[in-house]
Order: C-alpha cells, then structure tokens, then sequence
C-alpha cells in the first residue's frame, strides 16, 4: 500500500461527533467526487448516518420531500459550511480524501489536491492558509492543484486532518533523513579537513626535501631545522603534535610559523 493510500485509509475511519462536522466533511467529499475507494465509502456512511439515504442534488435516492430539501440545503451552504476551525479540519478532510494525494516521504515531499475550478483552488487555499500552512495554487493543464511541498507543512496538514499515524511515519522518516544529512556533511567536511591537512603535509615535506638537496638541512637555524627534521619523520602528524615533539615544546601556532618559514626558503630556492 501507498503512502497515500494508507494516509487516506487512516481518514476514512475518522467520524466526527458533531453533525455540522460530518456536514463539512460529506459537502467536500461530494464537491470533489468521491466516486471510490475510501473516499466512496466514507460518503456513503456519512450519507447514511446523517440522512439515511443518498442525497444526490434534490437527493433523488435518498430521504424525499421536506426532509431531501433540507439535505440539499445542509450540503450546498457554501463556504459558510467551514466557519468553524473543526469544520474547516473536517472538509480539508474530505477534500483530500476524494482529490488528495501524497508522495512516499522517503523519496520526496509533496501534498497535493486536484480541483476541477480555480474557485475550489482558492477556497482550500484560504482554508489551509487559516491553519498557518502556506499552500500554493498551480494550473495543469484543465486542473488547478493546490499544493504543500516542505516535509514540516505536510506534517502540519496531516495534523489538521487527524491523519496522526501517518504523521508520526513522517516525523520519523525526516528525523532518519536529517540524521543521515548531518551525518554526510560531518563526514564530507571531515574528509575535507583530512584532506587538506595530508595536502599542507605534502607540500611541508616537499619543500624541507629541497632545502635538504639543495643547501643541506644544516644550513638551518637550529629551531628550523628541528622542526624539519621532525616533519621529516612524522609526515602524518598534525601540528599540535609536531609542536609536542619540539625541545622545548611550542604551541601550533610556532610550528605553524616555522614551517611558513621553510616554504619561503624553498620558494627562493625555486
């Protein structure tokens, strides 16, 4: 099963306790055509135990006259169905039940719900920006998708349609992505760092080698000289360490210093 799939089917076992609720709930699911799978049977439940039957317009198969009137006025309110937070949780709810979709967050993050008109793009627009989630409306082709496309808004949303299994799912595979995001950038900045480190090496132990044959190391001041020879027979040590070695011992910075030193002598000697 999906990503999406299992998202959905955690939605449809939501049942809201107020009626106004499954009201927005049913109204969404109808103007977005739930016409299968959980979406399908999530309305015809809520058809049931709201109305005990199928309202369809007039509700021509299900309750008749007065009360099939009143169905009909109960589900075509409008956007006055979602003046309440909960309702509004309820018909985002249904909305995506019937148009949503979610890709699989191990490989990506993106939320999206298909609407036939730009006016049902903008209401849900407006519903989602009520809850702090910044959604974005794009045409394709004759559809018009209102979208989320960061990890944190999508679990945001999940929260405000009661999808909290698949929320924690979520949280869990972005808490497993950032850790191995953090672990790859210490890593690669530590396979840098090394990187540089054997590099300043390398040249230290170039430059110390043509001093060495081109002038002879003892035509050094002692404290050069001691710190060429060290360098010499510790080629992987770092600087603190060459420092240690040093009689008396220096800090980093000294070592730093009188290695500077020999590079200027080799360039010369260049």
């Amino acid at each position: 099963m999906s990503f999406s799939s299992e998202v959905k089917a955690e939605l449809a076992k939501q049942t809201d306790s107020k009626r106004h609720c499954r009201i927005a709930e049913l109204a969404a699911l109808t103007e977005f055509g739930a016409d299968s799978g959980p979406a399908l049977e999530k309305k015809e439940l809520l058809q049931k135990t709201l109305f005990g039957g199928t309202p369809q317009g007039a509700a021509a198969e299900g309750p008749s006259g007065a009360a099939a009137q009143a169905a009909a006025r109960e589900l075509s309110a409008g956007e006055g169905l979602t003046q309440r937070s909960c309702c509004k949780r309820a018909y985002l709810r249904g909305a995506f039940l019937a148009a949503g979709s979610i890709s699989d967050p191990k490989k990506s993050y993106h939320f999206e719900l298909v609407c036939q008109k730009p006016a049902q793009a903008a209401h849900l627009r407006e519903l989602y920006r009520a809850f702090e989630l910044d959604a974005k409306v794009v045409r394709r082709k004759k559809y018009y998708i209102v979208y989320l496309k960061e990890g944190a808004q999508i679990v945001d949303a999940l929260n405000v349609m009661g999808a909290y299994v698949a929320l924690m799912n979520l949280e869990n595979v972005r808490i497993l992505k950032e850790m191995r995001g953090s672990v790859n950038r210490i890593v690669n900045c530590e396979t840098a760092n090394i990187g540089k480190v054997v590099g300043a090496a390398c040249r230290q132990t170039e430059d110390i080698r043509l001093i060495e044959h081109a002038v002879g190391l003892e035509a050094l001041a002692p404290a050069l000289r001691e710190i060429a020879l060290l360098r010499l027979e510790y080629p992987d040590s770092p600087l603190a360490e060459l420092g240690e070695r040093c009689d008396p011992p220096i800090g980093k910075s000294g070592v730093n210093h009188r290695l500077r030193k020999l590079a200027q002598i080799a360039e010369k000697l260049r």
